[in-house]
């Protein structure tokens, strides 16, 4: 039987301030799940019967336009929420998650959600403190979609991930999970071709270096530098 202890959330930041006793509550109505890479934790459209903790791997979030494009939104690292489509008011997920990696996670029930946010502020308040943070960053990207060039928002996609999820290497700092060129192009509005022409030339000003499914950014001052930093 898979014991949940307290550990596994500690010090998250979604459960940042609550007490221990407090952990312990909420981890009872929490259920442990492991996604193999490749599989959907949910999907677009469908009811949201459950939110989730991320406690190890990454997940990617698609969006399915009406025309039928997929858009990758964003990326899910550990220690993060998904799934929280009740805390936006909403009855069914608005985009799909996928497991990037293998990856393990905790699922509540959606009917927990508003218990917990109830019983527990802090929790409801770190959680809605996440949903600003990802809206923030969503706005961002559609101001960068229409404004920037594209070898600027390629470089800054590059330089969010390994923000976010960057582990260092000899070389550099590595994307913290696999991520395909047709990824990038995803993320960014672009072809495959394109991103596949800049990091062959990035690469060879030795900015990155990018393997199948994997990139490392080099310099990632210089490559700022290169696409403009504005």
């Amino acid at each position: 039987m898979y014991t949940l202890d307290r550990s596994l959330i500690a010090g998250l930041p979604p459960f940042s301030g609550l007490s221990r006793p407090d952990l312990d509550v909420i981890l009872e109505k929490a259920r442990p799940l492991r996604i193999a890479a490749g599989q959907a934790v949910f999907e677009q459209d469908t009811e949201a019967h459950s939110f989730f903790l991320l406690l190890d791997g990454h997940v990617r979030v698609v969006k399915t336009t009406a025309d039928g494009q997929q858009v990758i939104m964003r990326y899910i690292s550990a220690g993060q929420l998904i799934g929280i489509a009740t805390a936006l008011g909403r009855t069914t997920y608005p985009a799909t998650a996928i497991a990037a990696v293998d990856s393990l996670a905790l699922a509540w029930p959606n009917e927990a959600w508003h218990e917990l946010a109830r019983l527990y502020p802090a929790f409801a308040a770190n959680t809605y403190k996440m949903v600003s943070a990802r809206m923030e960053e969503a706005h961002e990207r559609v101001v960068e979609l229409a404004t920037a060039l594209v070898d600027r928002r390629v470089a800054h996609v590059l330089l969010r991930l390994i923000e976010q999820t960057g582990r260092r290497t000899e070389y550099g700092i590595e994307i913290g999970f696999p991520i395909s060129r047709q990824d990038i192009a995803d993320m960014t509005g672009t072809t495959l071709h394109t991103v596949s022409r800049l990091l062959t030339a990035w690469e060879h000003q030795g900015f990155v270096r990018s393997t199948r499914k994997r990139v490392t950014v080099v310099d990632g001052a210089r490559l700022l530098d290169h696409v403009g930093r504005v």
